[in-house]
């Protein structure tokens, strides 16, 4: 377990963790009860959410509602929950998806609606964010509800901070919880001045007394009878003694039992004769007040009845403003009063209360040595200090960005592989596509105008299109209807006057931003409509098709990008499976893999097996345009060529756990140079599964198999941060793979990215037949296999 500490090297250290790589601070949000209810609970909250907003972190958060009527919250509190309203637990998760990096979940069974608070699993399986629970209740012998509960929530968790040694106890012998993922954290408590009792009795009409105190709130199980009934021998022998109880009635108590439980204590005190002595403050009062009863108490009182309390808020007040301490010997007062910080009991033992208290209030000399050490001892239970623990932890979990506790997490809401893969949604794609085309970003889910529609992307869709008209598992005229529309595009993109595509089309007025487009955007034109003229069944589309690929073809020849060659590549494969006499397309396919082949001659060195002095985007598709440009021609060497350097970036893009990691667009990987880890992008995956399918059609090898799951994998969460990137209920894809979370935008590049990735993991998995091969056949069902490598952890 790690001891969290705070110190100026920890500072630099929370600043570097808050930075997400875009130059901004991490967003904290508290889940939990929140003031003006009032419990314990709501009080922590509050208290620690000012504290990290101290440090300098933007915060909110998230409060419970437990009645009809809603609380006055302040400021930070941004959503609230009804605790029984499952529906509610889903909203508050996409809340937080669009607001917070970190959650800071305070947990205890009580605040939760569902068996033993089941309802808080429903938002931790649906977070993208890092999360951070606080366990305020670590139960030794629970229920098998409490158990299950709390299992899920370390598992969807990415650390648990406990409050007290003997809850980590817990955590790891009974629950079964890595060590590892424990951070000790103390309760926090205000930074308290040390001050003599009698600075504040005049203020509260007790000056010349001995004051005895117990707070929080009032109900069963508190244990003031055993101190009432304590009272009478102490005040035999101190007969100035007073005893503070400050507190109202637990608001879950008085709602169902009345105020019974206070009413039964006034009348005991009456029986014994002690009523002038018991001063009962029956209000929730602040933390200024509650600071100066605290500082009026000579003797701070804990009479809890049980020993199943792990933590308490008014044993830390306690300790932590110095105050001589009784208390009875449950779990985290024997923890917090050790080495003579206070005095225990036995429970429900009047006697022994009354000879503790009366030995403090005749020795001054043991009373205020034990005041010191508290005090001196809550020095670090302060929250300034307790605040950078917690960043401390959010650090931690940051920095844990490959563990399968988030793998877990990503297929706790959805079930994402019965038997089968993911089905294809196009309901996102059909929001980004208009009139004109796809359109080319979204913020979030919503499309953006702003940018207009790019030549790349329609050229996407087209051949996502081809692929899900093989496929034929949606409905044909709602294919043809798209397929019509991308293809609509292209040709309008392509200007005969220069024989090239043009890229970026303005949205208003529909005016082309440029004359002529990028190579690759040509490239990636081309392989669209060669894929469609390859498996449409329908004359006119192929018809339009042909006519534009052949007028585009020349043009490539002079193309530069090595990408742009490998798209052509692609294109031209396809299009000689339909119209395999056309010469022209034959000779176009020679000429260029043989630059392909001559740039891997060129560039290939010891242990750098590839065609360009770096890695960037779209890196498979180049081994890829060699694999079937050899198959085409006839050309082994070209084959070999591909399966080399696809067999070197595979390896390149494999993390030590076995997933999938590309290169990061920040940066890229330089030879000779640090490879970018972030931002990952949906392309890669794509492309990669793309490839590998081609070399397993090619080989036969079920290495390229596994090769294509894996990559395949990283669209649905076995990834660096084991968070899916795909929306199975949309089919929408993030925009990207940052340090700590997915770009939250779901734009057609990437949308296209994962739908045409899966559309060819549903060809290959069609009766185990390859995508357009029907005669070409490999063992084994993807599906399957994909289920069992994702769930399983890394």
């Amino acid at each position: 377990m790690n001891e969290l500490t705070i110190g100026p090297e920890l500072a630099s250290v929370v600043r570097s963790a808050g930075n997400n790589g875009k130059g901004a601070r991490d967003r904290i949000a508290f889940v939990g009860n929140y003031v003006p209810r009032h419990c314990g609970i709501a009080t922590f909250t509050t208290d620690l959410c000012a504290a990290v907003t101290g440090n300098g972190t933007e915060c909110l958060a998230v409060a419970m509602n437990d009645r009809p009527e809603r609380y006055d919250y302040p400021s930070p509190v941004r959503f609230t929950i009804e605790q029984n309203d499952l529906a509610c637990y889903r909203r508050a998760a996409q809340f937080l998806n669009n607001r917070a990096d970190a959650i800071s979940l305070q947990h205890e069974y009580g605040i939760y609606g569902g068996p033993a608070g089941s309802h808080i699993l429903t938002i931790l399986a649906e977070l993208r964010a890092r999360v951070v629970t606080t366990l305020h209740t670590v139960l030794r012998e629970p229920t098998t509800e409490q158990r299950e509960v709390l299992e899920r929530v370390c598992g969807l968790s990415d650390r648990v901070i406990v409050m007290s040694r003997r809850g980590e106890e817990f955590l790891r012998e009974l629950y079964r919880i890595p060590k590892e993922k424990i951070d000790f954290v103390p309760h926090g408590v205000p930074d308290f001045a040390f001050v003599d009792p009698s600075f504040y009795k005049e203020q509260f009409g007790v000056q010349g007394k001995s004051v005895l105190m117990t707070f929080g709130l009032v109900g069963p199980g508190k244990g003031l009878e055993s101190v009432i009934r304590a009272l009478p021998a102490i005040i035999a022998r101190f007969p100035n003694v007073v005893y503070l109880v400050v507190g109202a009635t637990h608001p879950h108590v008085l709602r169902q039992q009345g105020d019974i439980y206070r009413l039964s204590m006034h009348r005991l005190a009456r029986e014994l004769g002690v009523e002038q002595h018991v001063v009962f403050h029956n209000r929730f009062v602040d933390h200024q007040e509650l600071t100066e009863f605290l500082g009026a108490a000579d003797i701070y009182i804990s009479p809890y009845e049980h020993e199943a309390q792990i933590t308490s808020g008014t044993l830390a007040w306690a300790v932590g403003a110095g105050k001589a301490v009784v208390s009875t010997p449950y779990w985290y007062a024997q923890e917090l009063l050790a080495d003579k910080r206070g005095v225990l009991v036995p429970f429900k033992d009047p006697a022994a209360t009354a000879e503790a208290v009366n030995r403090l209030l005749e020795n001054d000399e043991e009373r205020n040595a034990m005041r010191k050490r508290a005090y001196l001892f809550g020095r670090e239970m302060t929250w300034p200090n307790v605040a950078g623990a917690y960043l401390d932890s959010f650090a931690r979990a940051r920095e844990q960005s490959a563990h399968h506790l988030h793998a877990l997490r990503a297929f706790a809401p959805q079930p994402l592989m019965g038997d089968v893969l993911p089905e294809t949604r196009l309901q996102h794609l059909k929001r980004l596509t208009d009139g004109t085309g796809v359109l080319q970003h979204a913020r979030f889910s919503v499309p953006s105008y702003r940018e207009g529609h790019t030549t790349d992307d329609n050229a996407r869709a087209l051949l996502l299109m081809a692929l899900l008209e093989q496929l034929g598992e949606l409905p044909s005229d709602e294919i043809e209807d798209l397929t019509t529309r991308y293809l609509a595009f292209l040709d309008y993109a392509f200007a005969a006057t220069t024989g090239r595509f043009r890229n970026f089309l303005g949205y208003e007025p529909r005016r082309w931003l440029e004359g002529i487009g990028s190579e690759d955007s040509h490239g990636r034109a081309l392989r669209g409509l060669g894929a469609l003229v390859r498996r449409t069944n329908r004359p006119g589309l192929r018809g339009v098709a042909v006519n534009l690929f052949s007028a585009a073809l020349p043009a490539a020849l002079e193309l530069k990008s090595p990408r742009a060659l490998a798209f052509t590549l692609l294109g031209i494969h396809d299009y000689l499976r339909w119209l395999s006499g056309d010469r022209a397309a034959e000779e176009a396919g020679q000429r260029l893999t043989s630059r392909l082949v001559t740039l891997y001659h060129e560039t290939r060195q010891e242990g750098w097996t590839w065609f360009e002095d770096s890695l960037t985007y779209a890196n498979a598709c180049l081994p890829q345009a060699l694999l079937v440009a050899g198959e085409s021609l006839g050309e082994n060497k070209s084959i070999e060529i591909g399966l080399a350097t696809l067999d070197w970036l595979m390896s390149e893009q494999k993390a030590a756990g076995g997933h999938f990691v590309p290169v990061g667009s920040n940066g890229f990987y330089v030879r000779g140079g640090t490879r970018a880890c972030f931002d990952q992008q949906p392309i890669e995956a794509c492309v990669s599964v793309s490839a590998c399918l081609t070399a397993w059609r090619i080989t036969g090898d079920l290495h390229w198999q596994r090769e294509a799951e894996r990559a395949f994998e990283w669209f649905l969460g076995r990834n660096d941060l084991g968070l899916p990137l795909c929306d199975l209920r949309t089919g929408a894809c993030y925009d990207g793979l940052c340090p700590d979370q997915v770009n939250a935008n779901q734009g057609s590049e990437s949308t296209l990215a994962y739908l045409v990735a899966l559309a060819e993991m549903r060809l290959a998995d069609q009766a185990s037949v390859l995508p357009g091969d029907a005669d070409s056949t490999a063992s084994g069902s993807l599906s399957d296999q994909v289920t069992q490598r994702v769930l399983q952890p890394s």
